[in-house]
């Protein structure tokens, strides 16, 4: 029975790791939609240095960033689903064995 109980522990903490992944995702893109779209730059001439960027820019989550993290939290939530799901189907099968 400790391996079953080990298993289950495992899925349920994957599943809760993919879902605070999930949740943080989505805060970094609520927050990268809710920012007011930066304005091009214009180009300065060749002889000038580029501006270092606002301090909003360099705290704001990158987008494709963070839709990569959404989807990892996805499919590590998916993943601990089937583990409890293999699991509960083994300890299904044993005790029918046992029984």
């Amino acid at each position: 029975m400790e391996i079953s109980g080990s298993a289950f522990n495992s899925g349920i903490s994957a599943i809760q790791s993919g879902q605070r992944r999930v949740d943080q995702a989505a805060a970094d893109i609520a927050s990268n939609a809710l920012t007011q779209p930066q304005q091009p730059t214009p180009t300065p001439p060749a002889n000038q240095v580029n501006p270092a960027p606002s301090l909003a820019e360099q705290t704001r989550p990158d987008l494709a960033e963070s839709l990569v993290a959404l989807r990892e939290g996805q499919n590590a939530a998916q993943a601990g689903a089937k583990v409890v799901k293999t699991a509960d189907e083994i300890l299904g099968t044993l005790i029918d064995t046992t029984a």
